[in-house]
């Protein structure tokens, strides 16, 4: 018996987005940043809160650079749960040093501070009752000391920026996340009653519409910021709030052509009440532009975060921003180190052009005429 094949326009669309290899491509990367920031902490250098580890003797060194530290333990007890160290990340209280080199001399570990240059660190002592009291001198030494390896080098406070990088894409998925689904809701919800319902409804939402696109996003953005507040989720709102405006234009004139569909007159027919017409049969069949639309929306809403990042009004200091990032370092760029602020760019560059690649191949993978 020959094998059917399922001719559905779910099976096809998702068999043309199969062949689209840059949104394949997409797919899979945008897959692997969730698992980053889901899993910022763990794969980490710097797994403290905010990555925030600073060391001001080692600051805006290049890719690669090693250092011997010294990492002197904290006598306060963490009672932190695994949990809450994978997501938040460690309230790490050591003190860690940067060294040139150490000595042992009886009770005392002699270190060298690391300085730059010709200059020579002035030696300092380290009682060994500091450390575990269990331990010999040689096993302090070799426990307590390592040579530690900044693979994209430390920003100008001396912070891991590969760290700062991880946990940084956490603002950037969050920030799409929420003012996608947040622009849905609104979108949505008000584009399906402006089309279904008509006249005075339809009037004062498209006049809603209207005086919202008619406002600078960036602008309304920032006004909503500054009404709210600063900070993380008042960001999330200000612009979920801003781009939903889209979403209900593209909804009403789907629901517009929808709902003269003979379905829908035998769903009024039968006596369903509009709220069942609307989400069982109108908006089932008009959400295919809304999917390419949120893909773009996630990509605006990571731009637009990184923007008022850069302006101060974004994220917050000590949270990692890849905006903030750029805003601390893009003086750096004439002073020979660019890749301090060219790092983070890239990093929201190529998360931005995924979500535009994988929403240009679901257009063309949800086209029906193509």
């Amino acid at each position: 018996m020959p094998e059917t094949k399922s001719n559905s326009l779910s099976t096809l669309a998702l068999h043309k987005f199969k062949k689209n290899f840059w949104g394949v491509l997409s797919f899979y990367f945008i897959i692997l940043c969730a698992f980053v920031a889901m899993l910022a902490y763990v794969l980490a250098p710097d797994n403290s809160q905010n990555a925030n580890q600073m060391h001001v003797s080692i600051h805006s060194k290049p890719p690669g650079f090693k250092v011997k530290m010294l990492t002197i333990p904290s006598q306060d007890v963490s009672n932190q749960s695994f949990l809450n160290k994978i997501f938040f990340g460690e309230k790490n209280t050591d003190t860690e040093l940067p060294i040139d080199g150490y000595s042992l001399d009886n009770n005392m570990l002699e270190i060298v501070p690391y300085s730059e240059g010709e200059i020579v660190g002035i030696a300092r002592e380290v009682k060994l009752e500091r450390f575990p009291r269990d331990m010999s001198p040689e096993e302090v030494v070799t426990t307590y000391i390592k040579t530690q390896t900044f693979i994209l080098g430390t920003d100008k406070y001396g912070r891991d920026l590969l760290s700062r990088m991880l946990v940084g894409i956490r603002i950037s998925f969050s920030i799409g996340f929420v003012a996608v689904l947040i622009s849905l809701i609104l979108g949505i919800s008000l584009g399906a009653a402006a089309g279904y319902f008509g006249g005075k409804t339809d009037a004062v939402i498209m006049w809603l519409i209207n005086v919202t696109w008619s406002i600078p996003t960036l602008l309304l953005v920032i006004a909503i910021t500054l009404a709210l507040g600063k900070g993380f989720w008042q960001v999330f709102i200000a612009v979920g709030l801003t781009m939903w405006v889209e979403v209900a234009r593209v909804v009403r004139g789907q629901v517009l052509s929808v709902k003269q569909a003979q379905y829908v007159t035998a769903a009024r027919a039968l006596g369903y009440t509009d709220f069942r017409i609307i989400t069982k049969h109108i908006l089932p069949n008009s959400l295919a532009p809304v999917i390419v639309i949120s893909a773009a929306n996630f990509a605006a809403a990571i731009l637009i975060e990184s923007g008022l990042s850069f302006l101060g009004i974004g994220a917050q200091p000590p949270m990692p921003s890849w905006g903030a990032m750029i805003k601390d370092h893009y003086s750096y760029i004439i002073l020979g180190k660019a890749y301090l602020a060219i790092i983070p760019g890239l990093g929201i560059m190529s998360l931005v052009m995924a979500f535009m690649l994988i929403g240009n191949a679901l257009r063309d993978a949800l086209d029906v005429k193509g």
